[in-house]
């Protein structure tokens, strides 16, 4: 008889409470019930502050000025692909007070510690070089625009400051993304009445904008690099609620969360639509967007785009090193994460520079944006799923479980990704998938085959679960 014994858990060391002039201890490590603090509400500054940013503000840009749509059902395909993407963006954060986790160490309860590597790898990938480098630059372009510095120098100056706010961690993140929140929302807000009252309501699907497709095709894309841009926080979505404590109101953080990330993106979104309408002629996409606010008010916006880019990166910043860590690397040292952190800025402060990040975001930004969802979708189906089929009953031991193995889901993952590869519509250098090539009209349905896919595999191979979960009685 073979007697199983529970791996041990590993709660986070150190005493940290809510102080927030001091590097936060510990790396994934469950955080303890005494040490839990804050409240539903600081998610909603939390996931407001990031979104107000130019990198937002882009995504409406992009369907109109590269794709040729038209205002209306542009604006109609932003908000539902964000809705769509800060629905489960709610529901994972709402996991946070109950299990105490980082949202990819949850993971590891329907992937196995090994079979884990595949999201929490593409996360770290994502988060501390795709994201980082994104949103550094428009933060750079923000203060080239506004002081006429070399682009380098703005950049150096965004990544030392994200890069400090990171380093030292949870308490303040929150801190100062609720900081910044104030003048951030009071300037979109008054950008966004100026732009809404110059935008060209009438404007149309117009074909010279267009690569080919029709106003579907700039309709489904729209919809899909909205809900790449929210669902890219997903994977983020417990680390900064896994603090709460364990009788917080589930559904009040879900609902902060999930609010803070709709209604920055869908506004900012759609005043990016709104830009788009008035053609914009400049090298610099940041002052294609300030130029109808006015010399005062423009300069005020640049200022809120950089500040802006330093709140999002904080949480990519942050969030990546959750994700490296989460890869089983041990590192022996008290204060890992922060090291991780650190060494994640200047490995994308060097690869930004190196590779002159200058020249985006630009019209490949589009691509990143649908790559994100290649990934993420079939994740996202995964990981509802497991948690549906076992009613969210995780043990803590398994988190952290090294031998605790589960090829299922990796299998459906990597499925639903393969699945998706001929509906990618990306081109040079990656080659149009099959059905946007043959039929442009479509645009990019590939975060929907492979969330189809992955969650019908991954029913499939727990065939007999979903008979007993069909069967239970509701809780």
């Amino acid at each position: 008889m073979t007697v199983e014994v529970e791996a041990p858990v590993p709660f986070r060391e150190g005493v940290y409470g809510d102080r927030v002039a001091t590097v936060e201890p510990g790396g994934v490590e469950l955080i303890p019930e005494g040490d839990r603090h804050g409240r539903p509400l600081d998610l909603f500054w939390t996931w407001m502050s990031p979104n107000l940013e130019f990198a937002t503000v882009f995504v409406g840009v992009i369907p109109i000025a590269f794709f040729g749509g038209g205002f209306w059902l542009t604006a109609i395909a932003l908000v539902l692909g964000t809705g769509l993407g800060s629905l489960t963006h709610g529901v994972l954060s709402s996991w946070g007070p109950r299990f105490g986790v980082p949202q990819m160490v949850q993971a590891r309860g329907a992937f196995g510690f090994l079979g884990n590597v595949l999201p929490a790898g593409l996360n770290a990938f994502t988060a501390g070089i795709g994201w980082f480098i994104v949103n550094s630059v428009s933060g750079a372009f923000a203060l080239q625009a506004l002081f006429g510095w070399r682009f380098w120098v703005g950049y150096v100056l965004v990544v030392i400051a994200q890069v400090g706010v990171a380093f030292l961690g949870h308490n303040l993140v929150h801190v100062f993304e609720r900081a910044v929140f104030p003048y951030l929302a009071l300037v979109f807000a008054i950008a966004a009445g100026v732009i809404l009252w110059k935008t060209h309501y009438s404007a149309g699907f117009n074909p010279h904008n267009s690569p080919g497709g029709g106003s579907s095709a700039a309709f489904i894309l729209a919809f899909f690099i909205a809900y790449g841009y929210t669902v890219g926080w997903n994977p983020y979505a417990s680390d900064y609620s896994r603090y709460l404590p364990q009788t917080t109101n589930r559904r009040r953080v879900g609902l902060a969360a999930g609010l803070g990330v709709f209604v920055s993106c869908a506004i900012l979104e759609i005043i990016g639509a709104g830009v788009a309408t008035l053609n914009g002629t400049s090298a610099n996409p940041t002052t294609n967007f300030t130029k109808p606010l006015g010399h005062a008010l423009g300069d005020a916006v640049l200022i809120g785009i950089a500040i802006g880019a330093v709140a999002a990166n904080v949480l990519n910043i942050y969030s990546g090193a959750m994700s490296f860590l989460t890869l089983g690397i041990r590192l022996p040292l008290r204060l890992r994460r922060a090291l991780v952190a650190l060494a994640s800025g200047l490995l994308g402060l060097v690869l930004g520079l190196v590779y002159q990040a200058q020249v985006g975001p630009g019209s490949k930004y589009e691509n990143f944006l649908l790559a994100i969802a290649y990934w993420i979708t079939p994740y996202l189906a995964i990981v509802l799923l497991d948690y549906w089929l076992r009613r969210g009953a995780y043990q803590e031991h398994e988190f952290f479980d090294t031998h605790r193995q589960s090829w299922k889901a990796p299998l459906a993952m990597a499925a639903g990704i393969a699945a998706s590869i001929p509906f990618w519509d990306q081109g040079h250098p990656i080659p149009l998938g099959y059905f946007p090539k043959h039929y442009p009209q479509i645009g990019d349905l590939s975060f929907f085959v492979g969330f189809v896919i992955a969650a019908t595999l991954y029913l499939a191979l727990n065939a007999d679960r979903v008979r007993h979960r069909l069967q239970q009685q509701p809780a």
